[in-house]
């Protein structure tokens, strides 16, 4: 199983990214799984962002990120998306996906460690 992530980049404060994982190795339809979104800044801990499950459960996670950011989903293409809405410095991390059990979505706060698999991760900078 791989996943890739892209859409990554330098943006101005105030601007919006669109993150894609695309898995390949794994079918969407037909399994039960969830996939998660994660940032890791330097220095700091890995924080969850967002989660979809099989069952579309659709979970964020984190203050910092609510309103201003949406995970979904495109069954057709495997593919998860996280769309990235007003973004602030403090934005700036290495962003992951990753693929596990649908149990993961349920539960708060979103686990770091316990996924199957995971992409290599995107860089968001979000400077002036």
């Amino acid at each position: 199983v791989q996943l890739v992530e892209s859409g990554g980049g330098l943006v101005q404060p105030g601007g919006s990214l669109r993150l894609s994982c695309v898995v390949s190795g794994f079918t969407f339809d037909g399994n039960a799984y969830a996939i998660g979104w994660f940032r890791q800044a330097d220095g700091k801990e890995r924080e969850g962002i967002s989660c979809s499950s099989s069952s579309e459960i659709l979970t964020h996670y984190g203050d910092s990120v609510k309103g201003r950011f949406t995970g979904s989903k495109d069954n057709a293409r495997n593919t998860a998306y996280l769309q990235m809405n007003s973004l602030k410095p403090e934005d700036t991390a290495n962003y992951y996906c990753a693929v596990g059990s649908p149990l993961l979505c349920d539960r708060a706060p979103l686990p770091t460690y316990e996924w199957d698999w995971w992409g290599q991760g995107t860089q968001v900078t979000v400077s002036s």
